[in-house]
């Protein structure tokens, strides 16, 4: 009688088990789902990770040249994310985020400005950089990121002798990101739209933004491409490959310069709140930014009506102008 006990309730054990197990091995496979969804997207810019790449590798920011000197510039366009920021002399300068691509030739690279820090705070990673004055140097030593400049990059940074220095220093961008760095991946900037929701805005085809000492940005709307061409100088930004610059986002962020604008050691404040002007799907949305209390906060975008603004999966463009700078919008 106890054998026959015994054998009763295993049998009721193995038919509990083949009934309880599809649900177990659903849910098994719906949290493996999940992982790799959430690694499958790329956090710069909200496109599929196909490669992988963008999940296991940190930001990389590097400090390009934005004069006639330097044209064509290189790698612009894989990059995920461009801030163009105001320097000394009212020139602009570029700091280009690399994290899903890696070119093997990005620049010209130059040097560091004390903006740089406010950029690359919530970032984290790496800062590639030519070099630059101390106070410059010691503003970015305060970030949480691994500086590689000229004098350490080794064959991560190479100079072309058929373009003239200081015009010349290019990096290698597969090399850098051996380098170290973290967070692995890095956290987002921006919040993305998902496919085939509606933007409200107001259509524009094409806007100019003031910065100063004729270095005004004209970008035009791309119906064909779904993306805003940038000019500058009067001619079409075409980088050394050949490919039109042409983000899907251009974000107007109006800061405060602090130090004035131009001077030696003037630099965007990021912290606080402004306004902002935000051109994508072909629309213009007026907009306001924040960040705060913490430096690693990243800055956050939302309507006039305080709603989160997503922005279309791709490349962004930051553009941190002065404050009371004009932009024109053509309608």
């Amino acid at each position: 009688m106890r054998k026959l006990l015994t054998v009763v309730v295993l049998a009721l054990f193995i038919f509990a088990g083949i009934r309880l197990w599809p649900n177990i091995e659903s849910k098994f496979k719906h949290t493996s789902t999940t992982t790799i969804t959430s690694n499958s997207i790329a956090p710069l810019t909200g496109l599929p990770d196909t490669s992988g790449n963008a999940a296991k590798r940190p930001a990389l920011t590097i400090k390009i040249e934005n004069t006639p000197d330097a044209m064509p510039q290189w790698g612009i366009t894989k990059a995920d994310v461009v801030y163009e920021e105001i320097v000394n002399g009212g020139i602009t300068r570029l700091a280009a985020v690399f994290n899903s691509s890696a070119p093997s030739q990005i620049g010209p690279v130059r040097s560091v400005r004390p903006t740089d820090t406010q950029i690359i705070y919530p970032l984290g990673g790496i800062l590639a950089y030519s070099g630059g004055a101390q106070y410059a140097i010691d503003s970015v030593r305060t970030a949480p990121v691994k500086l590689i400049n000229e004098s350490i990059a080794g064959t991560a940074m190479y100079r072309d002798l058929n373009r003239q220095a200081p015009h010349n220093l290019f990096a290698v961008g597969e090399s850098l990101f051996t380098l170290g760095g973290a967070p692995i991946p890095p956290l987002p900037l921006f919040t993305f739209r998902a496919a085939g929701r509606k933007v409200f805005g107001t259509r524009v085809t094409s806007f100019v933004v003031g910065f100063p000492s004729n270095f005004s940005t004209t970008w035009d709307w791309n119906s064909s491409t779904k993306s805003w061409d940038r000019s500058m100088f009067g001619n079409a930004d075409i980088t050394g490959t050949g490919e039109r610059e042409s983000p899907k986002n251009v974000i107007v962020m109006f800061v405060n310069y602090t130090n004035g604008i131009g001077t030696m050691n003037s630099y965007a404040d990021l912290q606080g709140s402004g306004t902002a002007q935000i051109f994508t799907a072909g629309k213009e949305l007026q907009a306001t930014w924040s960040r705060g209390p913490s430096m690693s906060d990243p800055v956050i975008y939302k309507t006039l009506t305080s709603k989160v603004i997503a922005l279309t999966p791709g490349q962004t463009w930051v553009e941190l102008i002065n404050t009371g700078a004009k932009v024109t919008v053509t309608p």
